[in-house]
C-alpha cells in the first residue's frame, strides 16, 4: 500500500503555500498508510536558514540548548537547535558536511535522517494528518517538497522505517512498494563500505541512488540504474536540492498519477491528493510509463 507525494513549484509566487499544499496532499493519503509518515522540504527559512548546513536528527533525547552548545563548541560558530516534534533541527553557517560530521561524532547513536543545504526532514510515528499538525506544516514555505505515508511491510514501526530516506546531501527518496531482492543488493553496497541505518527495503534503494550520485552519475541514470537492478514492484519519488525525478518498475502496478502546469508539477499515488492544487483544472495529468524517468529542474 503506502502514498506518496511530491510537489516541485515552479512559481515562487506560491512558495509561501508550500507546506499547506503538502499537509492536504499528505492527508489525502493517509488510509494509504496510517502507521507513520515522513516529509521533505526544502527551502523553508524557519527550518533551514539560507546559507546554513542542516541536519535533522531523530532518536535523540538530549535537551536542544545542549545540543546547540555541544555542537557549536565542535564547528566553531554558533548553531541553532529546534525541536520540531520528535525531529530535532540543527543548522549553522557551515557546511553541512562538517555539521553532519559533529552531530556523528558527538552522538553516534541518533539516525541522520536528513542533512543538506535548505533541507529539513521530518519523520514520525501516527496518523499522517496529526503528524502535518504536530509539525506545524501548513505554515511551511519552500520550492519543492516530498511526502509519504506508511504501510509497515518490510520492517518494523519506528521513525528509522518512515520514509524519506535522506541518506545523502540534499537528497530524498519516497517508495510505495517492496524490492524484492533488496537483501542481496544491502551485501553488495556493505562489502562497498555503505553502512545503513535499518533493515527497510526502502533504505536499499535510497543508498543505492546516493551511491550512483556520489559515483558521479545524474538523476536520471541512477534511476535507470534502479530498473536495471532492483525486482520488485515501486514507484519512486526522487529528490535533489534542485531536480526532482519519478520512475516506476517495468510492469507499473503501483498507481501514480502526475499533473503539471506552468506553476508547478505535482506527483501522487492517487489523483484526490492532486485535486485541491491552484490550477489543477487545467494540468496536464498522466499516469507516468513503466521505467521511463521523468525529472525536472529548477
Amino acid at each position: 500500500m503506502c502514498g506518496i507525494v511530491g510537489l516541485h513549484l515552479r512559481n515562487p509566487e506560491l512558495h509561501s503555500r508550500l507546506g499547506a499544499m503538502l499537509a492536504e496532499m499528505l492527508g489525502e493519503m493517509q488510509d494509504r498508510g496510517a502507521d507513520s509518515a515522513g516529509i521533505a522540504v526544502y527551502g523553508n527559512p524557519e527550518w533551514a536558514p539560507p546559507g546554513h548546513g542542516c541536519v535533522s536528527l531523530l532518536e535523540l533525547d538530549v535537551v536542544p540548548d545542549e545540543v546547540a552548545s555541544t555542537l557549536g563548541a565542535a564547528v566553531g560558530v554558533p548553531v541553532a537547535a529546534q525541536l520540531v516534534d520528535t525531529t530535532l533541527v540543527v543548522s549553522a553557517p557551515v557546511p553541512a558536511e562538517e555539521l553532519l560530521g559533529a552531530a556523528r561524532a558527538a552522538y553516534p547513536d541518533a539516525l541522520i535522517a536528513g542533512f543538506g543545504a535548505d533541507l529539513t526532514v521530518l519523520k514520525g510515528v501516527g496518523a499522517p494528518r496529526d503528524l502535518t499538525e504536530s509539525w506545524g506544516l501548513a505554515h511551511a514555505s519552500g520550492w519543492q517538497g516530498v511526502g509519504h505515508t506508511r504501510m509497515a511491510t518490510e520492517s518494523a514501526v519506528t521513525p528509522s522505517g518512515a520514509h524519506p530516506y535522506a541518506v545523502g546531501p540534499e537528497q530524498c527518496l519516497v517508495h510505495n512498494g517492496s524490492f524484492s531482492n533488496h537483501a542481496t543488493i544491502r551485501r553488495e553496497l556493505r562489502a562497498e563500505g555503505v553502512e545503513f541505518d535499518s533493515e527497510n527495503d526502502t533504505e536499499v534503494g535510497a543508498r543505492f541512488v546516493a551511491h550512483q550520485l556520489a559515483a558521479g552519475k545524474d538523476v536520471e541514470t541512477a534511476l535507470k540504474e534502479v530498473c536495471a537492478t532492483f525486482d520488485g514492484f515501486y514507484t519512486l519519488v526522487v529528490s535533489n536540492h534542485d531536480s526532482f525525478a519519478v520512475v516506476r518498475d517495468a510492469i507499473a502496478c503501483k498507481p501514480a498519477v502526475i499533473a503539471e502546469t506552468d506553476d508547478w508539477v505535482a506527483i501522487a499515488s492517487e489523483y484526490r491528493a492532486l485535486a485541491k492544487l491552484p490550477g489543477v483544472e487545467n494540468a496536464r495529468i498522466w499516469e507516468p510509463e513503466p521505467e521511463v524517468v521523468y525529472a525536472w529542474t529548477r
